[in-house]
């Protein structure tokens, strides 16, 4: 006799496009919640074993898979866990996050990793609602430590962001051509549309380039650049300033001080940072836009055993 099982339910609620702040559903890398105690949570994730963008690193998971997949957690959390109304603001603070690139391997399926969250420095406006907090990340998989982060980030009611932007509100794309696109090959890419650093005849000088039309940068329409495309612009830098095929960024220490806007040029530089290991690599990246700092990173390389 042939008996069907029905799947198991999952212990935490589901997780949609719109709790994450994404409208491609492909795109959702959270899977569930749930939470035990007060700003205590367990998220499960699902990495695809393959990604248009998140690309494959020697066998390993691409890096930038992890710190979207803490992005997600911002809105998830502060929608699910907090009660902050939809069509709120999120502005990033900080992200600071490390993987463990032994952790990292890609199998023949989906990877499932479970994200043990605690919030602190918990802020809140005079009617109640989520003013900022602090997100406290520890990543296993398969009980193995796959990562850790710790982000900060504000929330902003539609008309306090509208009065915040001024006349960028609104402002969904970058006047003017795009840019051309650096060497795909020079950034560690396999294809120019995913190249986000633009030549500009000085070494280790780009500029960063705003494509609106990228499906997974810009899932969604906003008014500056995403804080995922300067750590993508991070990455790439750091990589063509390295400058090794076998450099895994597995470390990011980035702090955002201010929005970077799509009418004017972003200056992308890349310079050396001391190093704590030998087979280690750190660059320090920044943004500065009309002559200010808008946001900067240490991005921490491993050179993988298999390059020595």
């Amino acid at each position: 006799m042939l008996v069907h099982t029905l799947p198991p339910k999952p212990t935490g609620l589901t997780v949609s496009p719109q709790d994450v702040h994404k409208r491609n559903t492909s795109e959702v890398f959270l899977t569930s919640w749930d939470s035990h105690r007060p700003d205590t949570f367990v998220v499960s994730a699902r990495w695809p074993s393959r990604h248009r963008f998140y690309l494959a690193h020697n066998g390993l998971h691409d890096p930038l898979l992890f710190a979207e997949s803490v992005r997600q957690c911002f809105p998830l959390l502060s929608h699910a866990g907090y009660d902050l109304p939809y069509g709120h603001h999120l502005i990033w603070q900080y992200l600071s996050y490390e993987v463990t690139p032994s952790v990292m391997g890609i199998g023949t399926g989906p990877t499932d990793l479970d994200l043990h969250i605690t919030c602190s420095d918990i802020r809140r406006r005079h009617n109640g609602e989520l003013a900022a907090l602090t997100l406290h990340v520890t990543a296993l998989r398969d009980g193995k430590h796959l990562g850790g982060a710790q982000a900060r980030f504000s929330c902003h009611a539609p008309s306090v962001y509208r009065r915040l932007r001024g006349s960028y509100a609104g402002m969904t794309d970058a006047p003017g051509a795009l840019p051309p696109a650096e060497a795909a090959h020079l950034v560690s890419r396999n294809d120019e549309d995913d190249v986000v650093l633009s030549p500009t005849g000085e070494q280790r000088v780009w500029l960063l380039r705003n494509d609106t039309s990228h499906p997974v940068l810009f899932d969604h329409p906003v008014d500056h650049s995403p804080g995922m495309l300067l750590l993508e612009a991070s990455r790439q830098a750091a990589l063509a300033h390295v400058h090794t095929e076998h450099a895994y960024p597995a470390k990011f220490e980035s702090t955002f001080f201010q929005f970077s806007e799509f009418d004017a040029p972003c200056r992308i530089t890349a310079e050396e940072f001391p190093a704590y290991d030998r087979n280690d690599r750190r660059t320090q990246v920044l943004a500065t836009q009309n002559g200010e700092l808008t946001f900067s990173s240490v991005v921490t390389a491993h050179v993988l055993p298999s390059a020595s």
